[in-house]
């Protein structure tokens, strides 16, 4: 009983109970209408009956029986204690990791292994976000790099991000500074912009897009848009000034739980511009039509 919330329940259920009480006995009184009571046609005597002595005494209609006691500052302060403030989840530390693609692809002269995932750690304004994406191909890793961020929420749906990024594939990888907003401005949908300022003055920006549509409760079709351009041409690290290369994806899932999540989908790839220029003339291909099977992770 020394819990204020116990206290309170308690407090609150005996006042209910007797303020109850009082109602119904006054209701029950006002029912007995005397006045249609015809008291000349009973053969009772009533001066020889001692009212005093039956126990009776004066009591009135309006009086309850048993009176209630007042309320005391006390009962008030059980009843209605202060209640300490609403915590918010931002003081707990939270993390989650997505690997949102982990997937075999299938194109016409050969196969590769890709991979997107994402994790996180902190509360709702300030988090620690790390990025990896990457691709081998013939046992060969053809792309891979690291991002370490640092978001901060400047509203519920929106988010700045800033940190580094490493590259460790093609060529013999660069670092670079990273700058720039995620969010979910409607359900289901996730955009990302991100500047980088990389090394030898080069500049980059990547564009993402993904909308998860459910057909059902389980079923889920997701189309993914990402895009790269970059300031200036760097042959030997596949990068060309401009729009340097996109990927449509179109992704159907289906969710044995929310942490498991099997799926198919096709995968567009594209190179453009004066990247295009350099793959035509080491005789690459310049676009990829790829079919896509993998598994989605949550944890």
């Amino acid at each position: 009983m020394n819990d204020p919330r116990t206290r309170s329940i308690v407090a609150g259920v005996t006042l209910l109970s007797l303020l109850a009480s009082e109602r119904a006995m006054a209701a029950g009184m006002e029912d007995m209408n005397h006045g249609q009571m015809n008291h000349q046609a009973m053969p009772m005597n009533h001066t020889g009956m001692n009212h005093e002595s039956m126990g009776h005494g004066p009591a009135t209609a309006s009086q309850p029986r048993t009176p209630l006691p007042a309320i005391s500052d006390d009962d008030r302060r059980a009843a209605f204690p202060p209640l300490p403030g609403h915590q918010v989840h931002d003081r707990a530390l939270n993390w989650a990791v997505l690997a949102d693609q982990l997937e075999y692809q299938n194109f016409e002269s050969s196969s590769a292994l890709n991979w997107n995932a994402t994790a996180w750690v902190g509360g709702d304004i300030d988090r620690l976000w790390l990025r990896t994406e990457g691709e081998r191909e013939q046992g060969k890793t053809h792309k891979a790099e690291l991002q370490a961020l640092w978001g901060h929420a400047v509203s519920p749906w929106w988010e700045l991000v800033a940190g580094v990024r490493q590259d460790f594939k093609p060529a013999s990888g660069q670092a670079w500074a990273a700058f720039g907003i995620q969010g979910t401005p409607l359900y289901g949908l996730e955009l990302q912009a991100t500047a980088y300022a990389g090394e030898r003055q080069q500049t980059a920006l990547r564009l993402e897009a993904a909308y998860a549509m459910l057909l059902t409760n389980r079923w889920i079709l997701e189309p993914t848009l990402e895009g790269n351009l970059y300031g200036r041409n760097d042959a030997g690290r596949e990068q060309g000034a401009g729009l340097a290369d996109s990927e449509v994806g179109l992704r159907l899932r289906y969710e044995i739980t929310r942490s498991f999540a099997p799926y198919i989908g096709v995968s567009f790839n594209r190179l453009h511009g004066q990247r295009a220029d350099q793959a035509r003339e080491d005789g690459e291909d310049l676009g990829q039509t790829r079919l896509v099977a993998g598994i989605r992770l949550r944890f």
